[in-house]
């Protein structure tokens, strides 16, 4: 992808969250876990520091990311995020089946950051730059 884009839910008083459209689905959430989630997440929003069993730090990761923990009917979700100066990026959901995270979840956390990172610095480039960019 050569540009990417994100959708921005801004709150009043507090951060955005920031999902990555066509990469993070919502999973099929009962209405409490939905409410839940939705709860934690506004709570992270107003600055709100979450800790266990709620949240949990994920430095395998990378810096500033956490694992947001939901039990709905049978199954324990996960909710990767990672918490920057602007926004709060939502960089994947699944359902927790073993001990550890899968690797293919961390792996697939980190090039979604690198990603949005990457966009993130273009972005904010001056003209002349992306310009250069381009060219290459």
């Amino acid at each position: 992808m050569s540009v990417l884009t994100y959708t921005c839910i801004r709150e009043p008083e507090g951060q955005a969250s920031a999902w990555l459209p066509g990469q993070v689905r919502t999973p099929p959430f009962s209405t409490a876990a939905l409410v839940e989630t939705g709860f934690l997440l506004r709570r992270l929003q107003q600055g709100k520091k979450l800790s266990m069993p709620q949240s949990r730090p994920m430095p395998s990761i990378a810096a500033r990311c956490d694992e947001l923990r939901v039990n709905d009917q049978g199954r324990t979700w996960r909710l990767m995020y990672r918490i920057d100066v602007d926004a709060i990026l939502i960089l994947a959901v699944f359902a927790k089946k073993t001990e550890s995270t899968p690797d293919e979840i961390i792996r697939t956390c980190q090039k979604r950051l690198k990603d949005y990172d990457d966009a993130s610095r273009k972005a904010k480039a001056p003209r002349s730059k992306r310009l250069e960019d381009r060219k290459r």
